[in-house]
Order: C-alpha cells, then sequence, then structure tokens
C-alpha cells in the first residue's frame, strides 16, 4: 500500500497530478480542490495517497489532507460512490463542509458534486451520519473552528484513527484549541486532545 508520495511535481492537469518520485512517474487523481493547492510545475510536493486494487486496474488517489483522504475513504464505503465520484464530491465540499452537510441532513448541499443525484446524495448523509455528522461540529469544536478546517479536521482524524468516537474526538479537539488557540501546529493540538481525552 502506497500511504503518501513526495516528489516534484511534474504535470497538473483537470483531474490528476503526476509526481516524479526517484525518477517514476506516479498518476495520481485529485480533488479539485488538492489540484488548485499543489503549486506549480516544477514544485515540491507531498500527496497523502489511497491505493485501490482491482481486476483491471491499480488506482492512486491523492490528497492535500490526511483529513481529506479519510473523508475519501468513508465517501467510497457508501454503496455506488467510486473514487471518482468521491473526488467530485471533495471537489465542491471540503471535509468539514461534507461533514456539516451530513450532519444537517442537507442532501442539496452533496448533490452540487458532478456525478450526485438526488438518490445518491441521500444514500451518502444517511449512511454517514453516525459516521462524520458529528464530527465537525461537535460539542467541543466551534463552528469558526470547524470552518477552518484544516488543523481541527486534520486532528479529529488522528484521534478517530486511534479509535477515539466522534464526541469524544470532537470534545477533546475543541478544548485543545480553545486552549492553544486557532494558529496552533497541528502536533500541538494532537498532543493535547490525547492528554484530555485520556482523562
Amino acid at each position: 500500500m502506497i500511504a503518501r508520495l513526495r516528489g516534484v511535481l511534474a504535470e497538473n492537469a483537470a483531474d490528476h497530478a503526476v509526481l516524479d518520485v526517484g525518477g517514476v512517474g506516479y498518476l495520481v487523481w485529485c480533488s479539485g480542490r488538492t489540484l488548485s493547492a499543489i503549486g506549480e510545475v516544477g514544485g515540491d510536493v507531498l500527496l497523502f495517497t489511497e491505493m485501490q486494487v482491482r481486476e483491471d486496474a491499480i488506482t492512486l488517489y491523492g490528497f492535500g489532507s490526511a483529513a481529506e483522504r479519510e473523508t475519501f475513504r468513508l465517501l467510497t464505503s457508501v454503496q455506488g460512490v467510486g473514487g471518482r465520484v468521491a473526488l467530485s464530491i471533495l471537489s465542491v465540499l471540503d471535509a468539514g463542509e461534507l461533514s456539516r452537510a451530513i450532519a444537517s441532513g442537507d442532501k442539496a448541499m452533496v448533490a452540487r458534486a458532478n456525478g450526485v443525484g438526488p438518490k445518491l446524495a441521500m444514500r451518502i448523509v444517511n449512511e454517514l451520519k453516525d459516521k462524520m455528522g458529528g464530527v465537525a461540529i461537535g460539542p467541543g469544536v466551534s463552528p469558526s473552528a470547524a470552518a477552518k478546517g484544516g488543523t481541527a479536521n486534520d486532528a479529529l482524524s488522528a484521534l478517530a484513527n486511534l479509535g477515539f468516537r466522534p464526541a469524544e474526538a470532537s470534545a477533546a479537539v475543541g478544548a485543545a484549541i480553545e486552549e492553544l488557540g486557532d494558529d496552533a501546529t497541528l502536533d500541538a493540538v494532537v498532543r493535547l486532545a490525547l492528554r484530555k481525552a485520556a482523562k
């Protein structure tokens, strides 16, 4: 499994990038959001990746953050949502916006993505409500912190990967950000959130 790639951006197209890693070019499918953020051709790039292996293809998907990758994994767990549809959703909504849309049952927001009709949007909202709906706007994380996305979402994702329930993770991360401030680094937020969650 390829978990991440660091290399030189050799090509940046409408739906994919090619990363030159030690002379090997990796074609990585990405959301429009990630592609617009990774910079100019020739620059150094780090992408979190998810590799999908099927009988007829091996496909590599790339993400600008661990939170985006985690959201992609959740989306592709829904029947009818393949990798390309998940990227289409992530091009329109970032992890925090999608989480808030799911928490509020806003299927119209999810249906804004290309390839997502009303029925599929409803299925996504219903199936992911318990998995991610409470995370970005949980009791501990203020809407402003959730709207900033970035550090809060990455910290929530880190705690979720360690087995914490969404409500626990949200409360701990919210308390950590409140104590450290919105400009705190991800490392500092995760360390403090873990201490708070362990109390």
